[in-house]
């Protein structure tokens, strides 16, 4: 097996570890991030409903002066606003396949001082 497919592998096992221990209802959506090289995107969905509540990306918060990770921090903060909005303040974070470090973190991070609980 390459080093590519490995990589992969682990990262769709990461993934299904995940997906299995948590999901969302209306109450306590889960917070579903996607990462790719060059943008993040967040979405708070009901999997009960199998419906997406709210979603954001980091189009809406570019800026030129921030590097990714200040970025995904704004992301977090505009999540949080959008899911006050629709009256939402406890949510279940799902990472994905990701690490809990980088954007990912300053994600997290930016949306609990904003408000949200996880």
């Amino acid at each position: 097996m390459d080093k590519n497919k490995k990589k992969l592998n682990s990262r769709i096992r990461r993934h299904n570890r995940v997906r299995a221990k948590i999901s969302g209802t209306g109450v306590r959506p889960r917070l579903s991030v996607f990462k790719s090289n060059s943008s993040i995107y967040l979405q708070l969905i009901d999997d009960r409903n199998g419906k997406t509540l709210v979603s954001a990306n980091v189009k809406e918060v570019r800026k030129k002066d921030l590097n990714k990770t200040e970025q995904a921090a704004e992301l977090g903060k505009l999540i949080a606003e959008k899911a006050k909005k629709e009256k939402i303040d406890v949510v279940v974070f799902d990472k994905g396949p990701y690490k809990y470090h980088g954007r990912v973190k300053a994600v997290a991070d930016a949306a609990r001082e904003s408000g949200l609980k996880f």
